[in-house]
């Protein structure tokens, strides 16, 4: 408000400057009578600028014609992602801001226009890369599925050429178990989300969501697709193998050894993981606070 006054001020003495400055060159031809009234003629003028600039601070919208002054906030997010949809179309081959548009319009639910965005995102990194990044592949994937309402043949093919790409890519998994559910092989979509469970972090915001999903097909199933924890905390372990800096996956590993009973593992692991982190006092007191926790050393 206070830079809106500011330019609308200066506006103001640019426009009764064009008034003042003839009338000053012509003060020694005229007489006081009429130099005195257009003074007051100006002073009226400046007036009735000044109620106008009150009245419309008071009832008017100042805000909208600063903010189109001055361009979309930074937390104005709607406003940066039509920015950068405006922009675009110049920028024709540029695989980042197309990826970020995506992921824009994925964050707002227009899953139709993040699957045209991810889709030439796609199309430019295979020319300019020569191949498709993974985590690419199943954001168009899971684009074309939010879009159809269920995985499409093209968003399924996506997420298989990511995990040809990465084998251990959890969003490409995690939708491809849903299209087997969709056809009916509840028994294979199990199989593939008990390994996104033991892979995923434990501090994902969808773990509870993927469980309680597990939990509702595997009553459609019956026993045909018992649960076996034991099976989970062994892919957890050997994750852990080959990734060992992930200090939640280890307290989870502990905690998941002492409910399944096996102490002995559990110490081990207790074990491994203060090895891991030694120089890291904030784990360290993690893992003392866990050992706590379940009766080990």
């Amino acid at each position: 408000m206070i830079v809106f006054a500011l330019v609308f001020g200066l506006v103001t003495l640019l426009a009764s400057a064009f008034v003042v400055l003839p009338l000053r060159r012509r003060q020694r031809a005229d007489d006081g009578t009429k130099t005195r009234g257009a003074w007051l003629a100006v002073g009226a003028g400046l007036g009735v600028a000044a109620v106008g600039l009150g009245s419309y601070a008071f009832i008017g919208q100042p805000q909208i014609a600063m903010s189109a002054l001055r361009g979309p906030s930074t937390n104005d997010y709607p406003a940066l992602i039509a920015t950068l949809a405006q922009r675009m179309p110049q920028r024709p081959d540029d695989l980042e801001g197309w990826t970020l548009l995506g992921r824009g319009y994925m964050a707002y639910g227009n899953a139709s226009q993040a699957a045209k965005a991810f889709g030439r995102a796609v199309d430019i990194a295979k020319a300019q890369l020569g191949a498709v990044p993974p985590q690419l592949l199943s954001s168009y994937g899971e684009a074309l599925t939010q879009e159809a309402g269920e995985v499409t043949k093209d968003a399924e093919a996506a997420f298989h050429q990511a995990l040809s790409e990465d084998p251990s890519e959890l969003m490409a998994r995690y939708y491809l178990g849903l299209a087997l559910s969709s056809r009916g092989d509840k028994n294979g979509a199990l199989q593939l989300w008990e390994g996104v469970l033991a892979d995923a972090p434990p501090n994902v915001p969808w773990r509870g969501a993927l469980i309680n999903q597990m939990a509702a097909l595997r009553s459609q199933t019956g026993a045909g697709a018992p649960f076996d924890p034991a099976v989970m905390v062994a892919r957890l372990a050997s994750r852990l193998e080959t990734d060992p800096n992930d200090l939640d996956g280890w307290l989870m590993l502990i905690r998941s050894y002492n409910q399944l009973g096996d102490k002995e593992k559990a110490a081990a692991a207790l074990a491994k993981a203060r090895s891991v982190f030694a120089n890291q006092a904030d784990a360290q007191a993690a893992l003392t606070q866990v050992a706590q926790q379940n009766s080990l050393n």
